[in-house]
């Protein structure tokens, strides 16, 4: 369907009070500057009650809730009310986000039965491909979509130099108290510069150099698969040895191995390929340390590899990503901070750089959204129909291949964003072992329902 929309305004939301003078100045990460892309995206849809008929009447007083309380939330997350200083840290000039709202001209439930993911980039306030500098920009990018029936979508394009998917969630989390009113509200902690310093930007220059090793010229089109639990379950019941396997464990082998799949039918031979996932390392360390609403980008890039001539096996898979996982542990986490930290860092961005490299090998990323509560977004009229992890990439451009997995809004699966070159997606949206355990495109009202 063809969605049109029209922007009705822009406006700076300020934080409701002035950063103080001492913290005008925030320094990003080491971990922040290893951040490749310039945002954390997603969009929160909410649909109307189709017998609430005042509904659509109720929308002006919600669109000054949100940016009230986006005033106050930006007060208490404060480097999120600035801009990007050269791509090193973030200058809090209390300047505020970009908020723009927009009318869709369509029904929320009508685009929501099969909706098509080229249309949801209208949806967001900035264009998720960015070249050159960020030095300049917002830091919090929001746009609040009203739907004709009253529905609404809310994009945010969020700096991800100072947040990784946790912290997306917990600035969520707050602007959402802070909108019903609720006495005790999140405190966030600004506490990833004190973990993991930055001395230079040097090693900023070698990340870019390596996830410039893994990006590619492509046309490139994202799709959606839904894996239920009970269908995860039952790929765990036939592949022995994986038991004690978590959903997310089994769900990123069974695509790596359809993957592996895809580009043997595209060359006519089994390529070595790996993959990297994202660990949020706050798991890793004790509350005292890094307490749970700690912000910034607390994550590290684990690898694993399948590099033998051999078809692997799902167990094996399974295998080679638990054992990579399980490095990442609250001794690797002490390494990491202390006197080993940067040769750490070091060696293993030149290694996943290196074998980026070779045009003979595979790289699939791999990032969760799971069990961060996005689905518990209630600003006061209910929590969220659909929650999508931003929009897709649909041209020809410099991308990688990546999945984004995310939880369903009742918990009962999980939905993966897979975006791939056309050529190999038309494969794997073909591929006759993924399609028994996983259901292509499906539509979020259905996923909303019990199955």
């Amino acid at each position: 369907m063809k969605v049109e929309v029209e922007i009705i305004s822009r406006e700076d939301i300020k934080p409701s009070s002035p950063t103080p003078s001492h913290l005008r100045v925030f320094r990003l990460s080491l971990l922040d500057q290893l951040i490749p892309s310039p945002y954390a995206p997603i969009i929160l849809f909410y649909t109307s009650p189709k017998s609430n008929t005042t509904y659509l009447s109720e929308v002006p007083e919600r669109l000054e809730l949100l940016k009230k309380s986006l005033s106050e939330t930006l007060t208490k997350f404060y480097p999120l009310g600035g801009k990007i200083k050269e791509d090193l840290s973030i200058e809090c000039n209390d300047e505020g986000a970009n908020f723009v709202l927009v009318r869709v001209k369509c029904p929320l439930d009508e685009f929501l039965v099969q909706p098509q993911l080229t249309v949801l980039n209208k949806f967001l306030p900035v264009g998720l491909v960015s070249e050159g500098s960020n030095s300049g920009t917002y830091v919090t990018n929001i746009q609040v979509n009203i739907f004709e029936c009253g529905g609404i979508a809310i994009g945010m394009c969020i700096s991800h130099r100072i947040l990784d998917g946790a912290a997306l969630s917990t600035f969520i989390k707050g602007w959402t108290e802070r909108a019903k009113g609720c006495n005790q509200s999140t405190q966030p902690n600004f506490i990833a510069p004190s973990l993991f310093p930055a001395n230079s930007p040097w090693f900023r220059d070698l990340s870019m150099w390596m996830w410039g090793s893994l990006f590619k010229q492509g046309k490139w089109v994202t799709r959606r698969f839904l894996f239920r639990n009970s269908a995860i379950a039952t790929l765990k019941a036939q592949t022995p040895g994986t038991e004690n396997s978590t959903r997310l464990q089994m769900v990123s082998a069974m695509l790596w191995k359809s993957l592996m799949g895809v580009s043997k039918a595209r060359f006519g031979t089994k390529r070595p390929s790996f993959v990297t996932h994202l660990v949020n390392l706050r798991r890793k360390m004790d509350e005292a340390l890094c307490p749970e609403h700690g912000m910034g980008n607390v994550l590290w890039l684990m690898a694993a590899e399948s590099v033998d001539d051999n078809e692997m096996g799902l167990e094996e898979l399974v295998g080679k990503l638990r054992t990579a996982i399980s490095r990442v542990d609250k001794e690797f986490v002490e390494e990491l901070r202390g006197d080993k930290g940067r040769s750490i860092i070091q060696e293993s961005l030149r290694a996943i750089g290196e074998m980026g490299s070779k045009s003979e090998v595979d790289y699939f990323g791999f990032s969760s959204w799971c069990n961060f509560g996005f689905y518990e977004a209630d600003f006061g009229w209910g929590k969220p129909t659909w929650v999508s992890g931003g929009g897709s990439i649909d041209s020809v451009s410099m991308f990688m291949n990546l999945i984004i997995l995310v939880d369903t809004r009742l918990g009962d699966g999980i939905e993966a964003w897979v975006t791939l070159e056309e050529e190999d997606m038309i494969h794997l949206k073909a591929n006759p072992e993924l399609l028994t355990c996983a259901i292509l495109d499906p539509s979020p009202l259905a996923m909303s329902s019990v199955a």
